[in-house]
C-alpha cells in the first residue's frame, strides 16, 4: 500500500500535542491503513512498539469488550504496565457505545496520544463539539486521487499510460482495494458491495428508514446531477412524476443521511460581491466516481461533470475548503481556500470558442491577484491574461 502522504503530513504536526487526531471519511477510503502508517511514523521517531496500541473496533474481540464496558479498563491497564506515554489508535470508534466519553476520559486520565477514525460525519460533528471542542484536529480522508492511483499501479508493477489510467479512474474511481482486483467484472462487483454496505446497510440501519428504495432513488438523482444546483423541491417533483411520491422534507432528510456517510459532499455557494455564503442551491459531488457510476440511473456519460467532480475531490484531498463562486449572473466553478491561500478554478471538458469566452471571461472579471486556473482535457496551452490553463491530467499529477 502506498504512503498517504497528504494525510500523514497533516497529522504529524500534531503528534504529542495533546490534541486528538480524528480521521473521518467514507468507509473503505483507507483510514485503517493511515493509522497503520502513523504507527510506522511513530516508530521511526523512536516510539517503542509496546507503546503503540492499535484497536480495530469492528473486530469482534474489541467490539464485545466495548459493549461490556471493558475497553477503557483494558487501555488503562496497558498504560499502567508500560509506564511510558501510550499511543492509542481506535479504528471505527463510532461503533462503540459512548465512545466520546471513553476518548475524553483517556485524554484526561492518562499520558497518551490519541488517534481515532470514524465513518459518520453527523455523529462526529455533534459528539466532538460536545466533548472534544478545541481538543482535536479533524482530517478528512478520501479515496485515492488520480496521482495516488498512478503511484499504486506503479508499486504493483503495472505500467499503464497516464491517459489509459485516467479513463479507468473516470469509470472506477479510487477506492484503494479495487486496484488489487483482477478484472473489470470484479471491480464492478466490489463497488456494488460498497454501495450495499454504505448505503443500504449503514445508512438504512442507522436511520431505520422504511423505504430504502426511495433513498436509493434520491441518491441516484443527486449523483446523476453532480455539479448542478440542488433543489429538494425539484427532486421531489421528478421522483413523484416517476411514480415515487416523496415530500420535500423527506428529500432533505435523505440528503443529510447521505452526507453523514460521506457518500456525497457539499459545495456551498459564495457570493463574491456580497462576500457571504448563500443558503440555497448548493451543489453536491460524489465521494468517489466509481461509486457514483454504479449508483446513478442515467447511462449518459457527461465528461464535463466527471471532470468537475475529479477536480473538486482533488482540491479537497489537498486540504482546501472548496466553494462555488457566484458573480452577478456568472459562476466560478470552484473557489479554493487554505489558510491565507486562495485560488479560482474553472473546469471544462474541451474548450470551444464559446467555452473560451465563458471560462476565461468569468475569471477575467475577478480583479484580485489570487491565482486563476482553467482546467480541461485540451492538450494545447490556452493560458492568457495571467490565467493559467492546464490539461486535467497534468493538473492532477501536479503535487503542489
Amino acid at each position: 500500500m502506498i504512503i498517504r502522504r497528504r494525510y500523514i503530513s497533516r497529522a504529524e504536526k500534531f503528534i504529542d500535542t495533546g490534541l486528538v487526531k480524528v480521521f473521518t471519511g467514507i468507509r473503505r477510503s483507507g483510514k485503517t491503513v493511515i493509522l497503520q502508517q502513523m504507527a510506522e511514523v511513530l516508530k521511526n521517531r523512536g516510539v517503542g512498539e509496546e507503546q503503540i496500541l492499535m484497536i480495530n473496533l469492528e473486530s469482534l474481540r474489541y467490539r464485545k469488550m466495548a459493549e461490556e464496558g471493558k475497553l477503557y479498563s483494558f487501555i488503562l491497564k496497558r498504560a499502567d504496565a508500560i509506564k511510558k506515554r501510550l499511543y492509542v489508535m481506535l479504528d471505527e470508534v463510532q461503533v462503540v457505545p459512548e465512545w466520546q466519553v471513553i476518548v475524553n476520559s483517556l485524554r484526561v486520565d492518562m499520558d497518551c496520544d490519541l488517534y481515532i477514525t470514524g465513518s459518520n460525519a453527523a455523529l462526529f460533528s455533534s459528539e466532538l463539539a460536545t466533548y472534544l471542542s478545541g481538543r482535536c484536529i479533524r482530517i478528512e480522508v478520501y479515496p485515492f486521487t488520480f496521482s495516488e492511483s498512478r503511484e499504486m499501479m506503479k508499486s504493483m508493477g503495472k505500467e499503464v499510460s497516464d491517459e489509459r489510467l485516467f479513463m479507468d479512474y473516470l469509470k472506477y474511481g479510487g477506492f484503494p482495494q479495487r486496484f488489487y482486483l483482477p478484472d473489470e467484472e470484479s471491480v464492478e462487483t466490489y463497488l456494488r458491495d460498497i454501495y450495499e454496505a454504505v448505503v443500504m446497510r449503514d445508512v438504512v440501519s442507522r436511520h431505520s428508514t422504511k423505504n430504502p428504495v426511495l433513498l436509493g432513488r434520491v441518491l441516484s438523482y443527486v449523483l446523476d446531477n453532480v455539479g448542478n444546483p440542488f433543489s429538494a423541491r425539484k427532486v421531489s417533483g421528478a421522483l413523484t412524476s416517476a411514480g415515487m411520491k416523496v415530500s420535500v422534507p423527506s428529500v432533505l432528510n435523505y440528503l443529510d443521511w447521505l452526507k453523514e456517510a460521506f457518500i456525497i459532499l457539499p459545495a456551498r455557494r459564495y457570493d463574491l460581491i456580497g462576500k457571504e455564503i448563500l443558503g440555497t442551491m448548493e451543489k453536491y459531488y460524489a465521494a468517489d466516481l466509481g461509486l457514483r457510476n454504479i449508483a446513478k440511473n442515467s447511462e449518459k456519460v457527461d465528461s464535463s461533470k466527471l471532470y468537475k467532480n475529479i477536480v473538486f475531490l482533488e482540491m479537497k484531498s489537498r486540504g482546501y475548503e472548496v466553494e462555488v463562486g457566484k458573480w452577478e449572473n456568472r459562476e466560478i466553478d470552484f473557489i479554493c481556500r487554505k489558510g491565507k491561500e486562495k485560488l479560482y478554478i474553472q473546469v471544462a471538458y474541451l474548450i470551444t470558442e464559446t467555452d473560451e469566452k465563458r471560462e476565461f471571461g468569468n475569471l477575467e472579471e475577478i480583479k484580485d491577484n489570487y491565482p486563476k486556473y482553467v482546467i480541461s482535457g485540451d492538450l494545447m496551452d490556452l493560458s492568457r491574461n495571467g490565467i493559467i490553463h492546464k490539461n486535467i491530467i497534468r493538473f492532477l499529477l501536479d503535487e503542489k
